[in-house]
């Protein structure tokens, strides 16, 4: 089940984050939604509507689910960037899943945004200077958290997600 959940492992990173691994990070964010793209296309509406793993979200909700999430975390970047430590609001990402946006709408809706929504992404990361990857948000649960261990997270998020929908696609011979 761990295989199913975490099929790329879970995000960890050593120590200080240099400027060559965050611009890996950053191109990997910029490639993301191509990457998903090519991971559902030619998928017909059941196999969108099918599970990754038992109690997984289905395929569809995990492509509406990235678009949530990275619509967060770029709110979390800008605020962190022009605030001094807010304290961000986690959602409820399991409830936002089943709501009719996350579990019926047409995956294009969501393939859309994430391609503008990561060039914005992409465009904000490129201007950084190194002094605003230190800067930080509180999250509730996790603590403080810095821009640059943030990049990495949702590097790594993308992928993994992606990865759910591959490793599906390889189980059922899709």
């Amino acid at each position: 089940m761990e295989t199913l959940k975490y099929p790329i492992g879970q995000f960890s990173w050593n120590g200080a984050i240099s400027g060559e691994q965050r611009l890996r990070w950053i191109q990997e964010i910029e490639e993301a939604p191509e990457l998903l793209r090519k991971a559902v296309d030619g998928l017909s509406p059941q196999q969108l509507d099918t599970p990754y793993r038992p109690q997984g979200w289905t395929v569809r909700q995990v492509v509406h689910h990235l678009a949530d999430s990275h619509m967060n975390s770029l709110v979390r970047f800008k605020l962190a960037l022009t605030e001094e430590q807010p304290t961000i609001k986690p959602y409820d990402e399991a409830r936002w899943a089943e709501l009719a946006d996350g579990s019926q709408a047409d995956i294009s809706l969501s393939l859309a945004l994430l391609d503008q929504l990561h060039a914005r992404w992409g465009l904000l990361f490129r201007s950084l200077g190194e002094e605003q990857w230190g800067r930080t948000f509180i999250h509730p649960e996790s603590g403080v958290v810095r821009l640059d261990v943030n990049l990495g997270i949702y590097a790594w998020h993308g992928r993994h997600h992606t990865a759910h929908i591959t490793s599906l696609r390889t189980r059922m011979n899709w």
